[in-house]
């Protein structure tokens, strides 16, 4: 049996960031499914924007209340930076996919 105390640290320089990233993509990608079920007459820009817009209020808003709630944790631009590279990066594949399977325009 290994003991916890001897399995080797990994320490990836700024891991969380990437963490941010990668749920923001996800956030906003369901939020976006979310709302294209909901509102299918909407046209897709409008639901993207939505859902960046959602997408971004919520992550601005933890970081806040971490600075504010908690003694902790603090808030971090960089993460909110983090946040927004998520969620474009979601609004590019949907806009991708989009395109490649014709669901509808961006007009």
């Amino acid at each position: 049996m290994i003991k916890s105390s001897n399995i080797p640290q990994v320490n990836i320089q700024n891991l969380d960031k990437v963490v941010h990233a990668f749920f923001h993509f996800v956030f906003t990608s369901l939020w976006f499914l979310f709302f294209r079920k909901q509102f299918s007459n909407f046209k897709i820009s409008k639901l993207l924007i939505i859902s960046v817009g959602f997408s971004l209020f919520f992550g601005i808003l933890i970081e806040i209340l971490q600075e504010l709630c908690t003694t902790t944790r603090h808030a971090d631009v960089f993460d909110v930076l983090a946040n927004f590279s998520g969620a474009t990066l979601a609004v590019l594949v949907i806009m991708l996919l989009n395109k490649y399977n014709k669901l509808d325009t961006f007009n």
